[in-house]
């Protein structure tokens, strides 16, 4: 009786906010290709209650979906790289090689499209790319990734300037613009491709990281969200941090022409303290976050253009 009641609540809270969602049958072109990817809006399910009552229907059916891969059960992959153009489409800089002078880090927040670009719009990022990371194939495709069988995550490459924008600033984009509660999942898409993560590139990097995410749990405990518990994968230099370049036409998607707008994202709408972000060298205001970071909801609906450093000075 209880499967049928829980059955009953997904079918009216879920399936109509997934039914323009269509999975990809096996051996079709993938999922998000810019030819076959499927007309989707930017409306999606809510965090919280709708995702709970799913993972419970699939728990009574055995349905749900397996954890990680084994590194022996991982696809083998290959040694060759895949083939990028090295131009970011919007920022026109290199997206492989940077400047001794900056810095990097790569982030998951569940499908790449959006994270990428709110990452490339703020100040004093000099460069982007989609990749994966995380898992044990060498050099894997979209699809092996959506398998299940890499052990990757979708993620996001960021190339930045200290002098001009801090980790610590990151760190808030990468916790507010989605929900690090939802452990092998963002809204719509399920897996542990869409798992978030913070691969750190430095010690230093790696203990901010740690610190931040128990701050945020708390931020959001105390401001009620319905989970607190942050499930993000945050990993020290040469621990399991190899990162791979997506296809060629992931790269900077959402400002491509003929682009579809996806987004599965959910901002939980709570900020990083405050008090955190100054103690870190946070260079970006309040007034900052309050006009430009992400709001509940799509993250996506806003100019491809970089924020300009004296626009965000001003704020």
């Amino acid at each position: 009786a209880n499967m049928f009641a829980v059955a009953a609540k997904v079918s009216a809270v879920v399936a109509p906010r997934a039914a323009p969602l269509r999975r990809a049958s096996p051996g079709s072109k993938p999922l998000r290709s810019p030819l076959r990817a499927p007309a989707r809006t930017s409306t999606v399910a809510s965090a919280g209650k709708d995702e709970d009552l799913m993972e419970q229907l699939l728990a009574m059916l055995g349905g749900n979906k397996p954890g990680m891969v084994t590194e022996k059960d991982a696809l083998p992959g290959r040694q060759e790289e895949m083939r990028v153009s090295d131009k970011h489409f919007v920022l026109g800089n290199s997206i492989k090689t940077f400047p001794d002078n900056l810095e990097t880090c790569v982030f998951a927040t569940g499908c790449f499209w959006g994270t990428e670009k709110m990452f490339w719009r703020v100040p004093g990022v000099f460069s982007t790319s989609v990749g994966y990371v995380g898992g044990f194939t060498q050099n894997p495709t979209y699809e092996e990734t959506c398998s299940g069988r890499t052990g990757h995550t979708e993620a996001v490459q960021v190339a930045w300037d200290p002098a001009v924008v801090s980790f610590a600033d990151l760190l808030a984009m990468h916790w507010t613009c989605h929900d690090p509660t939802q452990g092998n999942r963002q809204g719509n898409d399920s897996g542990t491709q869409y798992r978030s993560g913070i691969y750190c590139s430095t010690s230093a990097q790696f203990l901010m990281a740690k610190a931040s995410a128990e701050v945020y749990s708390k931020a959001l405990e105390e401001a009620g969200h319905a989970r607190s518990d942050i499930t993000t994968e945050i990993n020290g230099p040469g621990d399991n941090c190899a990162y791979y370049f997506a296809e060629d036409y992931h790269q900077q998607y959402l400002a491509k022409p003929g682009a579809r707008p996806y987004c599965s994202a959910q901002p939980t709408g709570v900020a990083v303290p405050a008090d955190f972000l100054e103690a870190n060298g946070a260079k970006l205001s309040a007034g900052y976050w309050a006009k430009y970071g992400p709001r509940p909801g799509c993250t996506i609906q806003v100019s491809n253009e970089p924020v300009p450093v004296e626009e965000a000075l001003k704020a």
